[in-house]
């Protein structure tokens, strides 16, 4: 039975994703990235950044630490929890009292 490892478990990519990227040529850590999608989730690779290029540098004879981090990418603009979880309060409204965008208060 083959073992599943998982690199990013924010986006379930696996080492089998990472190793098929490579073999089609996504060497590079933003083009891993994008492929994948490692990285993107809520921790933005905390926990997947080293492993992966670790595995880049074996993968293209590159020493570790030459691997540069993906870049972060936060929101343009501070946006609310409850904006992102969805969460809606009895009116239509989230949590922080003004009504979602698209949407207008009865109020």
């Amino acid at each position: 039975m083959p073992v599943k490892v998982i690199l990013c478990r924010c986006e379930d990519v696996t080492l089998a994703d990472l190793e098929h990227a490579v073999s089609l040529g996504y060497t590079h850590i933003e083009e891993a990235k994008r492929y994948t999608g490692l990285g993107t989730g809520p921790c933005q690779g905390k926990e997947c950044l080293v492993p992966t290029c670790l595995y880049l540098a074996k993968a293209t004879g590159e020493r570790p630490e030459e691997i540069r981090p993906f870049t972060a990418r936060p929101p343009i603009a501070p946006v609310a929890l409850g904006t992102l979880a969805g969460a809606t309060g009895g009116g239509g409204e989230d949590q922080g009292g003004q009504a979602p965008r698209g949407k207008e208060s009865a109020s």
